[in-house]
């Protein structure tokens, strides 16, 4: 019992953080406030209404930090509120309930203890001042609605989060397997022409040279690659403090291959406002479906990136005209972009293209990731 206690007060605070303050958190205030003001005017049955809204305007502020600071916030509503005005007072200071919901929404396990505590006094203290045990048993009510929804949200979140951690780390595995694959090809290639050209370097010495450009040119492409996906594996580290790439940072996929293919990206988000998962996601997809093109057709000249972002979702359409190196399988590559795009509610597909080539395709629907 004592280990359970323990490791709930060393819980941490809800993964991923809490944005400080957005434009809703002011709407919200001024709500709050302007409903205390119209009440303490009509309400003839207070004994001290301009007491009770004074109260409610000082402590309404605290709406603004309740993510980042929940328990101080908590203490700061709680204390006047309960010391200074009766039991009878604005059914505005209710607001507290948001208070409540941001605490078992955000805060730490330590936090979340000493609030519950403090919750439990309150309701104690009302009672004792003459609330009743219907006001007692309506306030406890309120409370485990605003704890409950508080404690399921963050549940989701955090399972969200544990999803994502979890195709993070089996994609890695991917890149792995694929840096050995990749350096074993390489390396044999050029242990292959290095003893072609130890063969011919006495009779023949441009073919010598010929095999030495050869290996130059597969030792810089094995160091790119190397540098690529040593990249891509720093990316994904869980304390990487880099921001997540966005819709906009697919534009940098486009340019000129070596070898010649060209690389076209087309971005149309319309001004939607597009969550960074979302958009994190979708930059990976492309990104992963550029790779694999390059990387396993042959005779490719042009892939195409089509985004598009709209009140119903985002699409991405990635199209290459390079034929199929070999039969088409459900590679663990797919497998992970379709499992990206289903933890989003959305879907990924690839195959042959009508008239020759490879297309992935994905959307993201709005109703799989709007709050």
């Amino acid at each position: 019992m004592t280990g359970l206690w323990r490791s709930a007060w060393d819980a941490p605070s809800a993964a991923p953080p809490p944005p400080r303050r957005v434009w809703r958190d002011w709407l919200l205030l001024v709500f709050i406030a302007v409903l205390a003001v119209v009440e303490g005017l009509l309400r003839s049955d207070l004994t001290n209404p301009w007491l009770s809204v004074g109260v409610v305007l000082a402590v309404t502020p605290t709406v603004l930090w309740r993510r980042t600071k929940p328990l101080w916030m908590l203490c700061i509503v709680l204390l006047p509120i309960d010391v200074l005005l009766p039991v009878s007072s604005l059914t505005t200071s209710l607001f507290i309930l948001v208070i409540v919901y941001a605490l078992f929404r955000w805060a730490s396990g330590r936090e979340l203890m000493i609030g519950s505590l403090l919750l439990i006094i309150s309701l104690g203290l009302t009672f004792l001042r003459g609330g009743g045990l219907v006001e007692l048993i309506g306030g406890f009510a309120l409370l485990l609605t605003a704890v409950l929804l508080g404690m399921a949200f963050r549940y989701r979140a955090s399972s969200r989060e544990r999803l994502l951690d979890r195709i993070r780390m089996l994609e890695r595995e991917h890149l792995a397997r694929d840096l050995h694959d990749t350096v074993a090809h390489h390396v044999t290639a050029i242990a292959i022409r290095a003893q072609a050209g130890l063969a011919v370097a006495p009779h023949d010495p441009t073919a010598a040279q010929s095999a030495l450009r050869v290996i130059e040119t597969e030792a810089a492409k094995t160091l790119r690659e190397l540098r690529s996906m040593v990249r891509v594996l720093r990316v994904g580290d869980i304390g990487d403090l880099a921001p997540n790439p966005g819709l906009g940072d697919i534009a940098q996929l486009a340019g000129t291959r070596p070898g010649g293919t060209v690389v076209e990206v087309t971005v149309s988000d319309g001004d939607i406002s597009i969550p960074p998962p979302v958009a994190a996601a979708v930059f990976r997809l492309a990104q992963e479906s550029v790779t694999n093109a390059l990387r396993h057709a042959r005779h490719l000249t042009r892939v195409d990136v089509v985004v598009v972002a709209d009140d119903v979702g985002v699409r991405l359409s990635v199209v290459n005209d390079g034929d199929l190196a070999s039969p088409p399988a459900p590679g663990f590559g797919i497998i992970g972009m379709r499992e990206r795009a289903a933890l989003l509610g959305g879907s990924c597909e690839a195959g042959p293209a009508p008239g020759g080539g490879w297309t992935v395709t994905a959307t993201l629907p709005r109703v799989g990731w709007a709050p």
